[in-house]
């Protein structure tokens, strides 16, 4: 595949196929929740580990859209690698429904607790490429390097926090997935403890 120079116009299109695959992952994830056949709201509450892994993968997907928004408004033309490194983004987002489906329907059990913290670090490698794709490619000038620097400095403390999550996984479950709510709650923030202590 050679290189291309499509301009913003290629760039729109990039953004609307991934805006495309990602609102079919989160349909994907939804569906996963199959209502109980049985009546009663005891059945229904049973359901709350399918829930809760589904509301904790629904906010990460929904901050990687988000931020994938932003990146690519900041890009200029389609390159190659612009191309692959999106490509591969939405690969390891795909696998989201997977691990959010095992996780709740093994009741956050160890084996699948890791299964599903290791599917969440994977987009977070595949958004750096991303980034320093659009970061070399794209819109150059001081708002735009503030901006690559803010968020690769929230992307690696993220990434941290979610490897020690790993690690705590293996003393308790609920201990990796707290690090990975943390993780939401630091990308919500319009100015989280990370962008204050680095002044940002």
């Amino acid at each position: 595949m050679s290189e291309t120079d499509e301009g913003r116009g290629g760039v729109t299109r990039v953004e609307a196929f991934s805006d495309g695959v990602i609102a079919i992952i989160i349909t994907i994830m939804v569906l996963e929740m199959k209502a109980p056949e049985e009546h009663g709201l005891q059945h229904i509450w049973a359901l709350w580990p399918v829930f809760t892994a589904y509301v904790l993968s629904y906010a990460y997907v929904a901050i990687y859209w988000v931020n994938h928004h932003r990146l690519i408004g900041l890009a200029t033309r389609v390159t190659n690698a612009l191309v692959w490194s999106n490509i591969l983004l939405l690969f390891t987002l795909s696998l989201v429904p997977f691990a959010t489906a095992y996780l709740g329907e093994q009741h956050f059990s160890h084996d699948a607790t890791l299964v599903y913290m290791g599917v969440m670090m994977l987009p977070s490698f595949a958004y750096v490429w991303l980034q320093t794709v659009v970061r070399r490619t794209g819109r150059q000038g001081e708002a735009a390097e503030e901006y690559h620097q803010r968020m690769l400095r929230k992307g690696l403390v993220c990434s941290a926090i979610y490897a020690s999550g790993i690690a705590l996984t293996f003393a308790s479950p609920w201990a990796g997935l707290a690090c990975a709510a943390l993780v939401a709650v630091l990308w919500f923030l319009p100015k989280s403890p990370i962008d204050r202590l680095f002044g940002g």
